[in-house]
């Protein structure tokens, strides 16, 4: 994904002002082996632009002064009631050098699993995104979460899932396994017919009433 930036000389609060009010946004794009470099971006176009999911995780292509580089985003800074961006910092890519950042999950096949269609169980997703390393050409826009074989009251973990190529969980340790979803019996507890089941178990243990 691109975008075009443009180099800013004039730095501070009162220029940062005069920026936004003529439809420009203050940024930043460190990292790598250069300095530090502070540069604008047209508002309505990074505006339209962070509604993608895929600029969030993305290799971006970032046009500056008739230049391309690879830059990653690393925060955005809204304003608090209005649909406007004040700030948004960028971090330089190299090729050979892993990067680490946070990648959405795309749960699929829900609906056909065990858990809704048997169980009548309600998904739950527990987390909606996973801190990875990798390297930039081995970045994922998004992973893959298949719940078709979910099943009622489980909760499926990322041991469950395949990463892809390249890729590692931050996470270590306690947090090495982190629950991805789970599947909730409405009610609470376990299924119906686990319910008749066990119901079934217990009556037939049960000694007949002494008369």
């Amino acid at each position: 994904m691109k975008f075009n930036a443009t180099q800013r000389s004039v730095q501070g609060t009162s220029a940062s002002r005069r920026l936004r009010n003529a439809g420009r946004v203050p940024a930043i794009v460190y990292g790598g082996t250069e300095s530090p470099l502070s540069i604008e971006l047209d508002h309505n176009e990074i505006f339209h632009a962070l509604r993608k999911e895929a600029f969030h995780a993305s290799i971006l292509d970032m046009q500056l002064d008739g230049k391309s580089q690879q830059v990653l985003l690393r925060a955005v800074q809204w304003h608090p009631y209005k649909q406007q961006v004040l700030h948004v910092d960028f971090q330089r890519v190299l090729a050979k050098q892993a990067l680490t950042t946070k990648v959405p999950l795309h749960f699929v096949n829900g609906d056909s699993s065990p858990a809704v269609k048997v169980g009548k169980a309600i998904i739950s997703h527990v987390l909606t995104e996973l801190e990875i390393t990798c390297l930039p050409a081995d970045l994922p826009q998004a992973i893959e979460v298949d719940l078709s074989s979910l099943e009622a009251g489980a909760t499926l973990h990322l041991a469950d899932i395949q990463l892809p190529k390249g890729v590692t969980f931050v996470g270590q340790g306690e947090a090495a396994n982190p629950a991805l979803a789970t599947a909730l019996v409405k009610g609470g507890g376990a299924s119906a017919a686990d319910d008749a089941e066990e119901g079934g178990e217990a009556a037939s243990g049960d000694e007949p009433a002494a008369e």
